[in-house]
């Protein structure tokens, strides 16, 4: 491509990038030289009727909201986070796409997501996923310290199984032993996970609805 067309094409999709950002009231932000944009700020892309986000994100300093949308894909988020992100109430069945690092909040509850892959590896908040389709825990981040909700998934019931103030160490100890596989729950990876936990065996026998115990 010729200098002066290569001019033109930089300079018509930066107008096409601030006709974005007038559109959705996105203030403070930088255009990098991928296309994406850095923004010094909150983003508020709340209930616009949202299939996609209308711009690719890549640093955002405050809060980023695109709630109440039909979003399919989180594709275009920005990769770091300063403040709460949140993504409830939408058509999500995957958080590919999305933060890899979140500096406060992580909200994605009321969606289709039936698997964690492609969430943050980094919350300093607490972590919402309620509300989802989610019969396991995979793609869980390691190590996670904070507090957790997932009520109104399947897996709840698994956790459930467990004290509360022990869940997150729960959860890394049912992905390491793969005590979930499908609709199935390991019982001998089962007894393994209260071993580690230091945690008394139910007296009675395990039933969880809408697994098979094998």
């Amino acid at each position: 491509m010729k200098l002066s067309r290569y001019n033109q094409f930089i300079n018509e999709s930066k107008s096409d990038i601030d006709s974005i950002c007038e559109e959705y009231g996105i203030r403070n932000y930088t255009i990098n030289e991928d296309g994406s944009i850095d923004v010094d700020g909150d983003v508020y892309l709340y209930d616009k009727g949202l299939t996609k986000l209308p711009l690719k994100f890549r640093n955002v300093s405050g809060y980023f909201y695109c709630n109440n949308n039909q979003l399919v894909s989180l594709e275009g988020s920005p990769k770091r986070v300063g403040g709460n992100f949140s993504c409830n109430s939408s058509q999500l069945v995957s958080l590919e796409g999305g933060p890899e690092s979140v500096g406060e909040n992580f909200s994605c509850y009321n969606n289709k997501l039936t698997t964690l892959e492609g969430c943050p590896e980094s919350v300093s908040g607490y972590f919402n996923c309620s509300n989802n389709q989610l019969v396991n825990f995979n793609g869980f981040p390691e190590d996670w310290e904070g507090d957790i909700f997932f009520s109104n998934n399947p897996c709840q019931e698994i956790l459930n199984l467990f004290p509360k103030e022990k869940w997150c160490q729960s959860i890394d100890l049912l992905n390491e032993f793969e005590v979930i596989r499908g609709n199935k729950v390991y019982l001998d990876g089962l007894e393994e996970v209260y071993h580690q936990l230091k945690v008394k065996l139910p007296e009675e026998d395990i039933k969880l609805k809408g697994y098979i115990i094998k």
